[in-house]
C-alpha cells in the first residue's frame, strides 16, 4: 500500500474512535440537504402569505378606486 493509503486508513480509524467515544454517529452528511428543505418550505409558506395579502389589498384598492370613479364622474355640471 501506498504511504497514503496508509495515512488516510490510520486518520479515519481515529475519527472512528472519537466518534464512539464521544457518542456521535456516523456524520452530518445530508445535513445541508434538510437544512435547504427547510429553508424552502418556509420561504414558500412566506410567498404564500405574501400572495393573499397581496390579493386582498389588491381587491381592496380596486373597490375603492372604481368607487372613486364612479363619484368623479358621477359629479359633472
Amino acid at each position: 500500500m501506498s504511504r497514503a493509503t496508509v495515512s488516510w486508513t490510520e486518520i479515519q480509524m481515529v475519527v472512528s474512535i472519537i466518534n464512539r467515544r464521544t457518542g456521535r454517529l456516523v456524520g452530518d452528511r445530508g445535513e445541508g440537504v434538510i437544512s435547504t428543505a427547510i429553508a424552502v418550505l418556509i420561504v414558500s409558506f412566506i410567498g404564500a402569505a405574501m400572495w393573499v395579502a397581496f390579493n386582498s389589498i389588491w381587491a381592496d384598492a380596486e373597490a375603492n378606486i372604481s368607487r372613486e370613479v364612479g363619484t368623479i364622474g358621477g359629479s359633472g355640471p
